[in-house]
């Protein structure tokens, strides 16, 4: 089976390709804007036309699209999420190959759903920000493209290479520096957010299930189960070995400010706030007071962070994934446990 794989340098993208690279029976060829794609190609600037010939050449039986972004003002996300989506789409309509399309979706084209629910596949989407729209759109296109297509919408993926600047990422990278610098306690606001958390390499596994079946529209991918990101903290300080204090900032504040709205009622990222506000400008006073901690343990320091979570999906999300288990034959495998494990390895790592 010739696959062609769009988006293999992307996050689920290098998972997707070593998972297909494991099968024997699989040819695969790498299509994108990176180096080290086997054929350079950008999706959102590229003609059909061009697509089209390529695809004529390889005559691939399968296309993957990992490509697209999660960053950036509604033009990007548009331009990366749904109009490279219509390019892979019209270039498969012209070619010659009748290749089969894998689109990978995401869980934030559903957008809130109600708390203790289970999202199925015919939940009306409602998506709660650009990201979403972009994505439902791109959904929307593959759908009506008359293609042998399938969209796997997948929920919130954790693992080995999750990005730094993600929530669980955020919070791996603030364990670890409170670690280093000898932080007694930590933190932490916006953790009440529960979300569905499956393993990209159990995406990947998803993926490969996908490229060899007849299944077609829109398949969730997720574990099945909503986590409260405060228990994913706490799981991820026992891996850590993390000997501190969790607290988790309170999310009603008496006397907030109606002009500094709290994490919890934001829409976009907070700056993640290490250490104490320096009330004193004198940095002198500050480098003492550091050279002094040994000698201030019984008031250790504190970390505080914030982590609103940037979907638009509200306050909870929980998969209904019996269509993969029917359809694919698929199930996840790996426990969230491993994935933040691999998280932490990966943040304890960095210098």
């Amino acid at each position: 089976m010739r696959v062609l794989l769009i988006g293999a340098n992307g996050y689920i993208g290098r998972f997707v390709a070593d998972r297909l690279l494991a099968d024997p029976a699989v040819q695969l060829t790498a299509l994108g804007r990176g180096d080290d794609a086997d054929v350079r190609f950008d999706l959102a600037t590229g003609s059909p036309g061009a697509l089209t010939r390529f695809l004529d050449a390889v005559h691939p039986g399968v296309v993957v699209n990992c490509a697209g972004t999660t960053r950036g003002g509604a033009r990007e996300l548009t331009r990366h999420n749904t109009v490279a989506v219509a390019t892979v789409c019209e270039a498969l309509r012209r070619s010659g190959c009748g290749a089969r399309l894998v689109q990978i979706g995401c869980g934030s084209e559903y957008g809130p759903s109600q708390p203790g629910s289970s999202t199925a596949e015919d939940a009306v989407p409602r998506p709660g920000g650009p990201y979403g729209v972009s994505k439902l759109a791109a959904t929307e296109l593959v759908l009506g493209s008359g293609l042998d297509a399938v969209v796997l919408r997948v929920f919130s993926p954790v693992g080995p290479g999750t990005p730094a600047g993600s929530p669980l990422g955020r919070l791996a990278e603030a364990m670890r520096r409170a670690m280093q610098s000898g932080d007694g306690e930590l933190k932490l606001g916006g953790l009440g957010t529960q979300r569905d958390f499956i393993d990209v390499r159990d995406v990947a596994r998803a993926v490969h299930a996908a490229s060899l079946s007849a299944a077609q529209g829109v398949i969730n991918i997720g574990s099945g189960r909503a986590v409260r990101l405060r228990d994913a903290a706490g799981i991820l300080a026992r891996v850590a070995g993390y000997g501190g204090t969790l607290n988790e900032l309170d999310a009603h504040p008496p006397h907030h400010p109606p002009h500094a709205p709290h994490a919890s009622h934001s829409t976009t990222p907070l700056r993640t706030t290490i250490g104490h506000p320096r009330p004193d400008p004198d940095h002198d006073r500050d480098r003492d007071r550091d050279r002094d901690r040994e000698r201030h343990r019984d008031h250790p320091p504190t970390t505080q962070v914030a982590f609103p979570y940037p979907d638009g999906c509200g306050s909870w999300q929980q998969a209904d994934v019996r269509t993969a288990r029917d359809r694919l034959g698929w199930r996840p495998r790996i426990n969230l446990e491993e994935s933040l494990a691999d998280i932490w390895m990966e943040a304890a790592c960095r210098i």
